[in-house]
């Protein structure tokens, strides 16, 4: 007797049976066929699945994904715009910068002409200075960086009860630099928070890790004595802390002489960074270019290097010095100065091997304050070249566009 396989008795009925069944509308036998509008819709409902993965934020990205092997489109610049890879392009220095160093103490001791000469030298040809002999301690600062690091490394659900798109809520988590208007995403989380009046702000503070909102209010405390220190050395740097010493004398109002008092009740925001390591470092950014709203920034850093500045027309890389702030000149001041010291376009770049964590920390007249070219700053050789501008006008801004390079400066200028 001879057998016959199952299978082969399957295979001759379909063979035989299928085109029948198929005209006969026995919808398990159809080929499965999407209609042009369907694939649409399934590509969109992919996209939107990867947008919401995106906006989790880069670190979220990495964890999920182990060992990353290729960057996200969305995270991919254009050619033109991303870091050089070779010795050959010619916006890209092959060596380090050394910025100008400020000692601090030389500010406030018995050598502060000099030290208010290399300050003004500073803030006019590189726009960026590292300060060291700060007197904040050694401890505050490696607490700092510790306690922002241990934050990121939080779960996701913790971190994510502070993700919000309102620029104005007093702590924010995010990623990129603007999630919602950012074409290419950066290689970056942040995590925003305002600080003063402090007692208004820490309730809003992350309880966890349990010792952020001590270490964090601390290091906000310290950061703005030494804000309101550079700023004096940097008034008297433009000549205006003299006059108003005499015209204080005098009597008379140069609308200077409460500039100070301003900066003692100032808008204080803090910016903990996280870049994790990135696959392919050459095809994006940790930071795009940029330009900081404000009067002054305050970074630190850990040892990993990735901060670049363009100076003379070049990109360069700053290299860091333990325990040291790099401190920038903002918009805020470049307006104030009537243009004498700019700010200067920075971005970050990020690398195949180590996270990097650094702490910003932006100040500026209070939220409400508007921001002016000095008068005394202001004569015939040297005409107002910025508009007034406010902190509102500052986000009705960004709100609205893709900002880019110093896009909100350049819309501030009246003249050349």
């Amino acid at each position: 007797m001879q057998y016959i396989h199952i299978e082969t008795l399957v295979s001759q009925f379909l063979y035989f049976y299928a085109p029948i069944l198929y005209y006969l509308h026995i919808p398990q036998l159809r080929p499965k066929r999407m209609s042009p509008a369907m694939a649409i819709i399934d590509e969109r409902k992919e996209e939107g699945t990867q947008e919401s993965q995106y906006h989790k934020g880069v670190k979220q990205l990495y964890d999920e994904n182990g060992h990353l092997q290729k960057v996200p489109k969305k995270y991919i610049l254009p050619a033109s715009e991303r870091p050089a890879t070779n010795m050959e392009d010619p916006n890209d220095a092959t060596q380090n910068l050394q910025l100008p160093i400020i000692d601090f103490a030389d500010l406030v001791g018995p050598n502060r002409p000099h030290a208010l000469q290399c300050l003004s030298n500073a803030c006019d040809k590189y726009g960026f200075f590292q300060l060291v002999n700060h007197c904040i301690s050694d401890d505050i600062l490696r607490s700092m960086i510790d306690v922002s690091g241990r934050f990121f490394d939080l779960p996701l659900e913790e971190r994510a009860k502070y993700m919000t798109t309102d620029m104005r809520a007093p702590v924010r988590y995010g990623t990129s630099f603007s999630q919602t208007k950012d074409t290419v995403l950066c290689w970056r989380d942040f995590f925003k928070f305002l600080c003063h009046p402090l007692p208004d702000y820490l309730p809003h503070w992350p309880a966890s890790p349990v010792d952020f909102r001590n270490v964090a209010a601390t290091y906000a405390e310290e950061t703005k004595c030494l804000f309101l220190g550079i700023m004096e050395a940097i008034l008297e740097s433009l000549g205006i802390m003299e006059d108003n010493q005499e015209d204080e004398t005098k009597g008379k109002d140069n609308g200077n002489s409460n500039i100070l008092k301003e900066f003692d009740n100032c808008s204080h925001m803090m910016v903990a960074n996280f870049y994790p390591p990135c696959p392919e470092p050459s095809l994006t950014l940790g930071m795009h270019p940029h330009s900081d709203y404000g009067f002054l920034t305050l970074l630190l850093q850990d040892e990993v290097e990735g901060l670049q500045i363009q100076f003379q027309g070049k990109w360069v890389t700053v290299q860091p010095i333990p325990n040291a702030f790099v401190v920038n000149v903002g918009d805020h001041l470049e307006i104030f100065s009537n243009g004498k010291y700019k700010s200067v376009l920075h971005r970050v770049l990020v690398n195949e091997v180590k996270s990097r964590v650094s702490v910003a920390s932006l100040h500026s007249l209070p939220f409400n304050c508007t921001v002016r070219p000095s008068p005394k700053l202001i004569d015939e050789e040297n005409p107002k070249r910025y508009m007034d501008t406010d902190f509102d006008s500052f986000l009705e801004y960004i709100s609205t566009r893709e900002t880019k390079n110093k896009d909100f400066l350049d819309s501030r200028k009246l003249t050349c």
